[in-house]
């Protein structure tokens, strides 16, 4: 059935029941609401500014906005961009594209003005719906995008150049617009992150949604009592369909605005979440606060907090072992996918495999996975090889792009770029992405290995390894390290500490600097190519 479905079974099963809430810390006096019809929890002005809906609230919202785009002559298989900060808005304005039939295309809300220019074309939308912090962006591009395409904005003070997202919904039916929909319908496109180049349009139907909310139910149990605490972008796969896991059980969800460890640990406590997913750099902002003594743990109620886990990127085995020993009564669990596998899940590690932290585990629910070589056989186990699955969240196709599609796509498998191989207990153990391998001398060397060493230090708060030119060596290994607040290290002392490594291994040149990093806490890897790998910069031939 789509996904679709499960909103309006818990409209009518639990439809009093508080389905979504909408934390922003960051903002110290009450603001006006946005909605008229949905309360706003008034406060002491030095608490948190919160906003919460009902299932029942959420489904007429959606229905409101599915008959408005309908009767603005938006049809089954059309196109509408959502470009919005997280918010309460946002699911309804989701869900109410997909009650169309038309197929949601979210936006990140780090795109220039040329790029959101660029996403509207390759997508082909049809409708831009934006919020207020995107005005400026918008407004520069608004002439053409007017063009063919129909600017709503959802906010306060709406520009002259678009339509007002509150007046014309408040005016439509609540009711279900009644559009047949079936699983094979197109249902959404995401857009690739960019780590490699500009994004690509992934085309998803409404299957492999669905199999996105039974994927992460399996994996993590969450049930009605649970509630989800929900920090990552909604407009990328990995926050939403981990939230999906709350659609498909009925559960309350917190939206959070703001990643300061203080921010996270006051959330949990005060709005009892159960299950909290982290990206590494926050997991590390923790374990800092505390450490550092600025954050105290009896300052806050986390019994119930049962479940912590990570995704969209390598996670160091060092930050597991020392969240464990903070937090040890805490399940853990590690979530691999790609947005071309409907996000997270087509691999993960399991509650019960604590054992294995290091690894990104198993195939998950419903989906198989091979690990390959250049020819597409099957590697030995403990060969590194490419991780390639299958399954009913695999993409259609990147859209209006048969070339790349044709690249990543082989009888049904999905070629995810990433190298790895498989332990003794098979076991996939994730060693680099393939474009971020180092070739040095005719070695492979694979960035994830360094970054992990190099993180054992206490020291460092964060690591990227690049690849950089050399005149006698093709390329060589380039660590850029962001040390800890208030700690110092030379770049004599940590290649003392990367004696330990084997000599191949070891970075030939240290940086200390900043690591940029995406909403989804990938590491910018093109960006630090860009910064410190053009010419001019010659590694200097460290042979200690």
């Amino acid at each position: 059935m789509p996904i679709t479905d499960l909103l309006e079974k818990n409209a009518a099963e639990y439809g009093d029941d508080v389905c979504l809430v909408e934390l922003n810390p960051e903002i110290k006096e009450n603001r006006r609401k946005t909605w008229k019809d949905y309360e706003l929890i008034e406060s002491n002005p030095r608490e948190p500014y919160r906003r919460e809906i009902t299932w029942s609230v959420f489904d007429e919202k959606a229905n409101r906005f599915a008959n408005m785009l309908m009767g603005r002559g938006i049809k089954k298989g059309e196109k509408v961009g959502i470009l919005m900060m997280n918010c309460l808005e946002w699911l309804p304005i989701y869900f109410g594209v997909l009650k169309t039939g038309a197929i949601a295309v979210p936006f990140n809300f780090r795109y220039s003005s040329d790029e959101i220019l660029y996403c509207a074309k390759l997508a082909e939308i049809d409708v831009l719906v934006f919020g207020p912090e995107f005005v400026g962006r918008i407004e520069e591009i608004a002439d053409e995008l007017m063009q063919k395409r129909l600017l709503i904005y959802a906010g306060d003070n709406c520009p002259s150049f678009a339509d007002d997202y509150q007046t014309l919904a408040n005016n439509c039916s609540s009711r279900n617009p009644g559009v047949k929909i079936s699983d094979e319908d197109y249902g959404a496109i995401y857009f690739s992150s960019g780590t490699t180049g500009f994004p690509k349009a992934i085309l998803h139907k409404h299957k492999a949604l669905m199999h996105s909310c039974k994927v992460e139910q399996n994996h993590h149990g969450q049930t009605r009592e649970d509630v989800f605490l929900c920090i990552p972008p909604l407009y990328h796969t990995g926050a939403k369909m981990h939230w999906f896991g709350s659609l498909l059980s009925g559960g309350k969800a917190v939206l959070l605005k703001g990643t300061k460890p203080e921010f996270v640990l006051d959330a949990v406590s005060k709005e009892k979440c159960t299950i909290v997913w982290l990206l590494v750099p926050w997991a590390q902002d923790i374990l800092e606060a505390i450490e550092s003594g600025r954050v105290r743990l009896d300052d806050y109620e986390l019994s119930q907090w049962r479940l912590m886990h990570i995704g969209a990127q390598p996670v160091p085995k060092s930050l597991i072992k020392k969240w464990k020993e903070v937090f040890p009564k805490h399940q853990y669990d590690t979530n691999y996918g790609l947005s071309e596998s409907i996000g997270p899940g087509c691999v993960h590690l399991g509650v019960e495999n604590i054992n294995k932290v290091g690894c990104i585990g198993k195939a998950g629910y419903g989906w198989q996975t091979k690990i390959v070589d250049e020819g597409g056989q099957p590697v030995s186990q403990g060969e590194v090889g490419e991780l390639i699955v299958k399954g009913p969240g695999v993409m259609v196709e990147y859209y209006n792009d048969p070339k790349a599609t044709s690249e990543v796509l082989k009888d049904g498998w999905l070629y995810t770029g990433d190298m790895a191989m498989e332990d003794e207990d098979g076991f996939i153990l994730l060693v680099d992405r393939k474009k971020d391998v180092i070739i040095s001398g005719g070695e492979n060397l694979y960035p994830v290995q360094i970054e992990d060493f190099i993180r054992t230090n206490k020291a460092v708060h964060d690591v990227a390894v690049i690849g950089i030119p050399d005149k006698r060596l093709g390329e060589v290994s380039c660590a850029i390290i962001e040390l800890k607040e208030g700690a110092g290290m030379s770049e004599d002392e940590m290649n003392e500490f990367c004696l330990k490594l084997p000599r191949y291994k070891r970075p030939r040149k240290i940086i200390f600097a900043d690591i940029p990093r995406n909403p989804t806490g990938k590491i910018e890897k093109p960006k630090l190519r860009e910064m410190y790998g053009g010419k001019g910069l010659v590694a200097s031939q460290n042979e200690s």
